[in-house]
């Protein structure tokens, strides 16, 4: 893993979703729907140097069913 300073770099981050978004079964479109965001939003957060807000984030890992340390590279 990439990091810089300690932190995951957003490679990592993106990586790490976009593999927690495959093994939960839902499709972005599902996602979004429970995050009450636009589908974009999603593929944003997997593709471009967008983060979520925490609030989202936080619910992103609730829907996942996965820690925000395992999203973060941190575990």
């Amino acid at each position: 893993m990439r990091y810089i300073n300690n932190m995951a770099t957003i490679e990592v981050i993106q990586n790490n979703l976009r593999e927690a978004i495959k093994n939960s079964k839902l499709s972005q479109k599902e996602i979004a729907e429970k995050l009450q965001v636009h589908p974009t939003a999603v593929n944003k957060y997997m593709h471009d140097n967008v983060y979520p807000s925490l609030e989202t984030f936080a619910k992103l890992c609730e829907i996942l069913d996965i820690s925000s340390d395992e999203i973060l590279g941190l575990k």
